[in-house]
């Protein structure tokens, strides 16, 4: 009896030595497995930030600095501040509503005027769309708003408007390409302004790696039916996402470039994004 329990308490110590290393040897791998998932977590966020329409909550804060105004040679400031908010209507619906609104600071378009600082003009789009992929295809359509925000005259259009528009994206591995576009007509305002009818076309081209670090192409062209003009501004960016305290927070730094605008439009631009993320 003497005996088996010595061997009982040998074997106990064994397996307790044996156990205590065999965690040793696994807990390097048991971390690197956790920060896997919580890698493929943040990826996962990562690729959404470049879906318009994903199930997020995010509220991006865009700054814009764009140079070289005429006749003045001024340059602009511009906040866009674009809360984005999902809403589950059903099983197989959703609507997202992306809302744009401006604060913006710019100089007088000539020599000695008056500069202006306010709000501009919202732009708030709600977009129906399906849950489920149509052959890895994600879509959406909805109606877009104008709202005549602008807290100073040279800063607004005046008008309401609407109009439709729409979204279609593909993601496969970390890419993304797609378009947004939109088409918005005035339907009110004041009177003594000009009307409001206008395309905006946002074709987009990215690329997330697994550690979260995203390149993106695109442009935010927008054709004024009234004057004929086109305004294309072909922007390059990079971005990552980190957390803060448990907060999750992307940082995109980028420039573009004007090839089309008005004579009196900027030529180039710098632009810096802080986006929060709220996922569900």
């Amino acid at each position: 009896m003497r005996l088996g329990a010595a061997r009982r308490q040998h074997w106990d110590v064994l397996e307790r030595e044996f156990n205590g290393r065999i965690f040793l040897l696994a807990a390097p791998l048991l971390a690197a497995t956790s920060a896997a998932f919580a890698q493929d977590s943040d990826h996962d966020l990562a690729k959404k930030l470049n879906n318009p329409v994903a199930s997020l909550v995010s509220v991006p804060l865009q700054f814009n600095y764009d140079c070289c105004f005429k006749p003045a040679g001024s340059d602009r400031v511009t906040l866009n501040i674009q809360p984005v908010m999902p809403f589950g209507l059903t099983q197989d619906w959703n609507l997202i509503v992306r809302t744009i609104l401006p604060v913006i600071a710019q100089p007088s378009a000539v020599t000695g005027g008056h500069a202006s600082f306010g709000f501009g003009d919202t732009t708030q789009s709600f977009f129906f769309s399906p849950n489920a992929e149509a052959d890895g295809f994600i879509w959406a359509l909805g109606p877009a708003f104008l709202w005549p925000t602008a807290t100073e005259p040279a800063l607004g259009s005046h008008k309401w408007g609407a109009g439709p528009t729409g979204l279609l994206l593909k993601q496969e591995g970390g890419w993304t390409v797609g378009m947004l576009a939109n088409h918005i007509w005035s339907y009110g305002g004041e009177r003594e302004y000009p009307g409001v009818n206008n395309t905006f076309l946002q074709p987009f081209l990215s690329y997330t790696w697994p550690d979260t670090t995203n390149l993106g192409l695109n442009t935010e062209s927008t054709y004024n039916w009234q004057s004929g003009q086109w305004t294309v501004p072909i922007n390059l960016t990079a971005g990552h996402l980190f957390s803060l305290g448990g907060q999750r927070i992307n940082f995109t730094l980028g420039g573009r470039y004007f090839p089309e605008r008005p004579h009196d439009g900027a030529s180039w631009g710098l632009r810096f994004v802080m986006t929060f993320l709220f996922p569900k």
